[in-house]
């Protein structure tokens, strides 16, 4: 048993980060991390399957990512730590939970770099038609490690920049689309695209359904404002800004920018696949240069996306290690706080993507795509069911109020849970996504047999059940151990 009792026992083992995030580099890096190839590629593969009624299913993606974040921001206040949903379904579920999320959260989004990286060589296409993509992987992939490798606040300034690019571009973006429809300027931009070419749900409401696994995929990442939690100089007032702004922010620039891309280009056009829906509207409209810069611009996403995940699976695969489940040399650190092995174990996901690329250059980001979003949907399943464990054993011990309360519990927690695995099973019945549960249930598995045969014995009895007591909560009222047995 560990010298501290309760949370606060998670919490000390993963000492050593450095905590020197600022609440605007927060606030960035959770928009930065769901504002990426999701929204610039992904969104053309939604389009396919579900027409303009594609709106429907980001909205959808909408309502699950706000209920996340709102369970997320309250288990995050009350324990700023980078073990962040992985810890807390430790403590509030059990150990084997807490490994299984970690892993399975980890490896999503190791792969998920790998489709950013993927993009990035698709959009160097535009310029350098002729060059290899592995060597597009390879060049960015440096750079963003050598970032990452250099301090948290190294990351912080290029990820607040990077996001700020995005940012400026999607307004822009906007209000260029605005103009040209709403203007008059020209007929063919209008909301007749709606009703035409098969009405507002060509392929139904099945195809809809469909398109919320896309969407789900484009908000992947929004979890990590949590993970950032464990660096952030005044994690509680950084995650209250950041669950505020964010929300806000990705429903405006998802649902605004589809929209107006759907009333400036037929669906059918736009949905292909074969390039961004932006780079086709920058297309019609015929803006000289304008095809180049919105190119650009998601290059800059892809790359802001891919920077924000390569820190993530490098802080979760620390906290495993701090865990004992995974070798203690993860969870070393360099002087300036930064965990070398685990960014250098996160990597796989790029060596990964380069190889699929080589062998299936057409294939490559819907293959890759399909394998990482199970581990996302298993972890943002995992965060609704440890948000009603959390806020059921808050009741029990009759503490103080919490600093941050996700509204409607326990009707929103359970909304949440109930409708991403209904996401989850629909991955089975589509064929582009069967690799999400042909790949994800065996790899579940075996995470299993590994912790139950050979890490359970190591692992620290630490956890709401265990009887760890009292629960370190910031700016919550604990009961005592005497207090709770009586």
């Amino acid at each position: 048993m560990t010298t501290k009792t309760g949370f606060a026992a998670i919490a000390a083992r993963e000492q050593g980060l450095k905590r020197q995030l600022t609440s605007a580099q927060m606030s960035m890096i959770a928009i930065g991390g769901a504002i990426g190839t999701g929204l610039f590629m992904g969104s053309s593969f939604a389009i396919g399957f579900a027409g303009p009624g594609v709106l429907v299913s980001y909205a959808l993606g909408a309502l699950i990512a706000l209920l996340l974040m709102g369970c997320l921001a309250e288990m995050t206040v009350a324990h700023p730590t980078s073990g962040s949903f992985g810890a807390y379904a430790e403590f509030y579920i059990s150990p084997l939970a807490g490994f299984l999320v970690r892993y399975a959260y980890w490896a999503s989004i190791v792969l998920a770099v790998g489709t950013e990286v993927t993009a990035i060589a698709m959009y160097m296409k535009h310029w350098f038609p002729d060059v290899a993509g592995w060597v597009w992987i390879l060049l960015f992939s440096s750079v963003l490690i050598f970032t990452n490798a250099i301090s948290v606040k190294a990351f912080g300034h290029f990820e607040y920049w990077f996001s700020a690019i995005k940012i400026s571009a999607i307004l822009a973006f906007i209000l260029l689309g605005a103009w040209l429809v709403f203007g008059g300027q020209n007929p063919e931009y209008g909301f007749h695209h709606y009703v035409e070419h098969g009405g507002f749900m060509p392929n139904g409401i099945s195809g809809v359904w469909i398109a919320v696994i896309i969407a789900i995929f484009s908000y992947l990442s929004i979890e990590m404002i949590a993970v950032a939690a464990g660096e952030a100089e005044h994690p509680e007032q950084a995650v209250k800004k950041a669950f505020k702004v964010t929300m806000v922010r990705l429903v405006v620039f998802y649902l605004l920018t589809l929209a107006l891309i759907l009333a400036m280009v037929p669906w059918h056009q736009s949905g292909q696949g074969a390039q961004s829906p932006f780079v086709s509207v920058m297309a019609q409209v015929g803006i000289p240069g304008a095809t180049g810069l919105i190119n650009f611009v998601i290059l800059v996403a892809a790359l802001s996306a891919m920077n924000s995940q390569l820190y993530t699976t490098t802080r979760m695969m620390f906290s495993l290690s701090r865990a004992g489940h995974a070798p203690k040399a993860m969870g070393r650190l360099s002087e300036a706080g930064v965990p070398l092995n685990a960014l250098a174990l996160s990597c796989t996901g790029i060596a990964l993507a380069t190889l699929v690329n080589l062998v299936f250059p057409e294939q490559s980001f819907m293959l890759m795509m399909a394998i990482s979003i199970f581990g996302a949907l298993f972890a943002w399943m995992m965060i609704f069911l440890t948000h009603y464990r959390f806020r059921r054993y808050h009741q029990r011990l009759g503490n103080a109020p919490l600093a941050f309360r996700m509204w409607g519990f326990p009707y929103g927690t359970l909304l949440g849970l109930v409708l991403v695995l209904a996401v989850l099973i629909t991955t089975a019945f589509v064929p582009a996504f069967r690799m999400t549960l042909v790949f994800g249930v065996p790899f579940l598995a075996l995470l299993s047999i590994a912790y139950l045969l050979v890490l359970r014995r190591a692992a620290p009895a630490i956890g709401a059940e265990a009887g760890d007591l009292p629960v370190q909560l910031s700016g919550v009222g604990a009961r005592t151990p005497e207090q709770e047995r009586s």
